[in-house]
């Protein structure tokens, strides 16, 4: 696992902030899906049967970080559903960065699942993805 993330208590004090890094810009992808999924619901206490495929596409990298984990958040309210796992591929085509990814879960259930917080959105607050020294690193406060 070459990806870490980590809550930023200090950054705010009424959402969830939290910092991904990873070696390549797929890692923190996937970091970051991991906190946002383990923001909502610890995912060991979440079985599937739940299953939606998602592919998305775009030239800026951030901005289809932004939509993924705004979509995440789209689904768990949709459907009433936390998730248990979210495999993604994160590929580059031309200039189009291309993310197919499964959000595996099941409908929200308060006595087998240990839930968290009620995310309500992404927000654009501090929302930074880059690139430094070989890594990329992104920090996203989440709306709760």
């Amino acid at each position: 696992m070459a990806w870490t993330f980590r809550f930023l208590e200090e950054i705010a004090l009424a959402d969830i902030a939290f910092e991904a890094e990873g070696e390549s810009v797929e890692e923190v992808f996937r970091g970051a899906t991991q906190a946002l999924l383990e923001s909502m619901a610890n995912p060991a206490t979440v079985t599937g049967g739940w299953e939606r495929a998602i592919e998305r596409t775009d030239v800026d990298p951030s901005a289809l970080l932004f939509d993924w984990l705004s979509e995440v958040v789209y689904w768990k309210d949709a459907a009433g559903v936390v998730f248990r796992e979210a495999p993604l591929t994160l590929t580059r085509e031309g200039d189009v960065w291309l993310l197919r990814a499964r959000l595996i879960g099941a409908p929200v259930d308060q006595q087998t699942q240990e839930l968290h917080a009620d995310v309500k959105g992404v927000t654009k607050h501090l929302y930074e993805l880059k690139q430094t020294g070989g890594r990329w690193k992104v920090r996203v406060v989440l709306d709760v």
